[in-house]
């Protein structure tokens, strides 16, 4: 009985969802759209919500090492479990002295990413923001208001759309408290923009050869450049050269890489979502929320991950070739 009472529930909802809620059709946009100035420059929405999700971080760091005591408790114990679970897990894999030098960067790639994941799931992003006029012939009603002096609009629950063909008025005037157009959001997931992927990909690349060069000294490089036997006159030393010309390409093709997988994963997902709202209003968005959710800790872990595994590798060349010189010796 409970689950016949559960699923006519469900029902109705599904039912009212499309009935009492009539959202605008989303406009799939890849770049990212300009929200305000300050001065001379122009602010991105995805630009806007990193500065964001670097403040909650800063003020969620302050705040739990300013309340921290022998036994932590409420949000600073939080804090600290999971940190330091993240911290454990980093030195079970590449032991004490490289997880203090690995965890600051690979920390920060992982919580920064896992913030703005999931800061661009929350609702208001597709909600609220500023209007662009000039799209299309057939475009959606909205709401204005200000805020703190900064004028914006919402989607209301029952979205008209206008067709500027017939009414051009529209399409560059407010008419009444309506304004017709496309709405850029204020908040926009930071990874939907190519820009940061790719930021944070070469950061990893930077610091994984940063960290392979103080390990091994300029004979990191050897790895890629392995003319030696050649240049000793062993002919069977081009394969080394070549196998080294293998192993630059593939370190440049790694920021490829890194940034597409990211950005990938994180705009689809949003795409998923726009499209979604628009034709399940009610209930059955929920269970996408929950798969961008899993979708977003797996992309910041991964991203995470993939940096700590490629600076263990470029580290451990410098224990091979100690073994290699202490077995010459003996």
């Amino acid at each position: 009985m409970r689950g016949w009472l559960v699923a006519i529930v469900v029902v109705v909802l599904i039912v009212g969802g499309f009935i009492l809620i009539k959202p605008p059709t989303p406009a799939i946009i890849l770049a990212p759209e300009h929200v305000f100035d300050i001065g001379s420059l122009e602010v991105t929405n995805t630009m806007f919500t990193s500065w964001v999700v670097v403040a909650l971080l800063i003020v969620t760091a302050v705040y739990a090492s300013r309340s921290m005591t022998l036994v932590p408790s409420g949000l600073s114990g939080a804090i600290e479990a999971f940190v330091g679970g993240f911290y454990g897990f980093i030195e079970n894999v590449v032991g004490e002295a490289n997880a203090r030098r690995f965890f600051p960067v690979v920390a920060t790639i992982f919580f920064y990413v896992l913030v703005s994941n999931y800061v661009g799931l929350l609702p208001m992003n597709f909600a609220v923001g500023v209007t662009e006029p000039d799209h299309g012939e057939i475009q959606a009603v909205f709401e204005q208001t200000t805020i703190a002096g900064v004028d914006l609009a919402y989607i209301p629950l029952q979205a008209d759309t206008v067709d500027t063909s017939v009414e051009p008025v529209l399409e560059a005037e407010h008419k009444g408290d309506a304004f017709s157009g496309l709405l850029a959001p204020l908040f926009r997931s930071v990874m939907t923009d190519v820009n940061a992927p790719l930021a944070l990909a070469l950061m990893s690349f930077i610091f994984v050869e940063y960290w392979g060069l103080s390990a091994l000294g300029l004979g990191y490089l050897k790895k890629f450049f392995a003319f030696g036997p050649l240049l000793r006159g062993k002919p069977m030393g081009i394969i080394d050269v070549f196998v080294g010309l293998l192993e630059l390409i593939s370190e440049l093709i790694r920021i490829v890489s890194f940034t597409f997988r990211l950005f990938g994963n994180i705009f689809a997902g949003e795409v998923l979502l726009l499209m979604m709202s628009f034709l399940v209003p009610l209930v059955l968005i929920n269970v996408f929320y929950g798969l961008e959710l899993f979708v977003g800790l797996i992309q910041a872990f991964v991203f995470a991950m993939l940096t700590l595994v490629f600076a263990q590798t470029a580290v451990s060349h410098h224990g091979d070739e100690h073994e290699e010189h202490g077995g010459a010796h003996e």
